[in-house]
């Protein structure tokens, strides 16, 4: 119970942050027009250059990184096997069903980095950079079938070739990249370059979590409905249960078991409301789903994190 208390406290300056985006753009403090540009700077630069200073300075020969990866997508592909078996009988339109696929499945980078670092550092933050090279590409390909499949198909979205070749030049994944290849090559953390990379870097937070805040859109979440508890369910509860079943099928335990659950316990991501605009989806359930789980997520996370982590 300690635990989970001395979790709550540490995410409340996180959520506050998220408070106060929504609160800037709700009541017009600065233009609506600087919340793209920030967001594209942050998502572009500042995350990937936080990611490749972590990493290149961390000590990766410690980490289980394959056991945590495979326990990560083993929840994902669980969770995606039990969605598309029960779908008829959640009772869900094609476009609605994408949009609590999307839902279940998209983690909140912004805010699973913020949480990651609040509650364990640097550690935790490099454990984090792990999750994201090894979900981020499955999850995306995943949203891109699901939404070809079961969308309206009155878009111009991704294809799922598209969507592969995308996560080649996504900033995240080359993020990961550079910096475990400093990591690895014994290079580390280069001088001038390196100081550059973790002033720019300590942006991505901040930054980050106003622009979750700015997106949040209250209406959407009254006309949610059912889906709104399916999702969320499974989002944030279901998935991390199934994340810690599996590190405990591939041994995997400490504080790499910790980080697992809690990339898997993060409420939906924001891009999921532009997919599901771009590809037919629906993206008012879309907006709901985000908004809710975000801000319940408060709650959820040190609740998941004294269950399963």
């Amino acid at each position: 119970m300690k635990q989970s208390l001395a979790a709550f406290a540490a995410l409340v300056p996180i959520f506050a942050l998220i408070l106060l985006g929504y609160c800037l753009r709700r009541y017009r403090i600065v233009p609506d027009e600087f919340w793209a540009p920030m967001e594209k700077l942050t998502y572009f630069i500042f995350f990937p250059l936080l990611l490749l200073d972590n990493l290149s300075k961390a000590n990766l020969g410690d980490l289980s990184v394959l056991p945590m990866a495979l326990a990560l997508m083993s929840a994902i592909l669980a969770v995606t096997l039990g969605l598309y078996l029960l779908r008829r009988r959640l009772n869900l339109a094609g476009p609605a069903f994408s949009s609590v696929f999307q839902g279940s499945v998209r983690p909140n980078t912004f805010v699973g980095l913020a949480a990651a670092s609040a509650l364990f550092g640097v550690p935790g933050v490099t454990l984090f950079a792990i999750g994201l090279a090894s979900v981020v590409p499955l999850v995306n390909v995943l949203c891109v079938v699901v939404l070809s499949r079961y969308g309206t198909g009155q878009s111009n979205g991704p294809s799922v070739k598209a969507a592969v070749f995308g996560i080649l030049r996504n900033p995240i994944i080359l993020g990961v990249a550079a910096g475990a290849l400093l990591n690895l090559s014994g290079i580390g953390k280069p001088p001038v370059i390196g100081p550059i990379c973790e002033i720019l870097g300590a942006a991505a937070t901040p930054l980050g979590l106003l622009a979750v805040g700015a997106g949040l859109d209250i209406p959407a979440v009254r006309s949610a409905g059912r889906a709104l508890l399916q999702s969320s369910a499974i989002k944030l509860l279901i998935v991390p249960g199934l994340t810690a079943l599996f590190c405990a099928v591939y041994g995997v335990h400490g504080l790499t078991l910790t980080i697992a659950v809690l990339f898997n316990a993060l409420p939906a991501a924001a891009s999921s409301y532009v997919l599901a605009r771009q590809m037919g989806g629906d993206s008012s359930l879309m907006a709901g789903l985000i908004t809710a789980q975000t801000v319940l997520a408060l709650p959820s996370i040190p609740f998941a994190l004294m269950m399963f982590g």
